[in-house]
C-alpha cells in the first residue's frame, strides 16, 4: 500500500516538467491553510485525506469569495463511482481523475486548468482597471452623459450576410 508521502512524491514528479511551483500538504486541515494563505492556482486534492476529506475541502472553498474559483481536480483511488462524480461535479471540481494515474495525461489536464485560471485572473483584472479608469473619468467629469450611466450599452453591429447571401441579392 502506497503511504501519503509515496503518492506525493509521484505526483509532484508527474508535474515537475511543468515548471509550477508546488506547494505539499499532507491533510485537509493543511490544504485549506495553503489556499487560505492565498497564491494558489490549482488544487490537487486527493477525495481520501488524513483529517478533512478532498470533498469536503473543495465544500469549504466554494463557499468563500477568494477561492471559489481555483480550480480543482480531485484524485481518487475508489475506482468509478458515479455518486462520487456526481457529488464532485455538483461541487464545481473541474476533473476527477482515477489512480493509477497517467503522468502525462495529468500534466495535460493540469497545464489547461492552471493557464485557463491564469487568463481568467488576468482578465477580471483587466475588468477592475477599466471600471476604476472609468470611474476616475466619470468623477473628472470627462465623460458624456450618457456613459455616466453604469448600465450604457455599445450597440451591436448588424452582422454582415455571408458573400453567397450578397451574390443572391445582386441576381435578384
Amino acid at each position: 500500500m502506497r503511504t501519503t508521502w509515496d503518492s506525493l512524491y509521484a505526483l509532484e514528479s508527474a508535474l515537475a516538467p511543468l515548471g509550477y511551483r508546488i506547494t505539499r500538504a499532507t491533510s485537509g486541515d493543511e490544504a485549506l491553510k495553503q489556499v487560505l494563505r492565498g497564491q494558489v492556482g490549482l488544487l490537487l486534492l486527493d477525495v481520501r485525506m488524513p483529517g478533512v476529506s478532498g470533498l469536503d475541502v473543495v465544500r469549504y472553498m466554494r463557499r468563500l469569495e477568494q477561492t471559489r474559483n481555483i480550480p480543482v481536480v480531485l484524485v481518487t483511488g475508489f475506482g468509478p463511482n458515479s455518486e462520487l462524480a456526481t457529488t464532485a461535479f455538483r461541487l464545481g471540481v473541474a476533473d476527477l481523475v482515477m489512480k493509477p494515474i497517467d503522468p502525462w495525461t495529468l500534466r495535460t489536464k493540469i497545464r489547461y486548468l492552471y493557464d485557463y485560471h491564469r487568463r481568467c485572473q488576468a482578465l477580471e483584472q483587466e475588468v477592475r482597471d477599466l471600471r476604476a479608469r472609468v470611474k476616475e473619468e466619470n468623477d473628472a467629469g470627462h465623460l458624456p452623459a450618457r456613459a455616466h450611466s453604469d448600465t450604457a450599452r455599445v450597440p451591436l453591429a448588424r452582422p454582415r450576410p455571408h458573400e453567397h447571401e450578397r451574390e443572391q441579392d445582386r441576381t435578384a
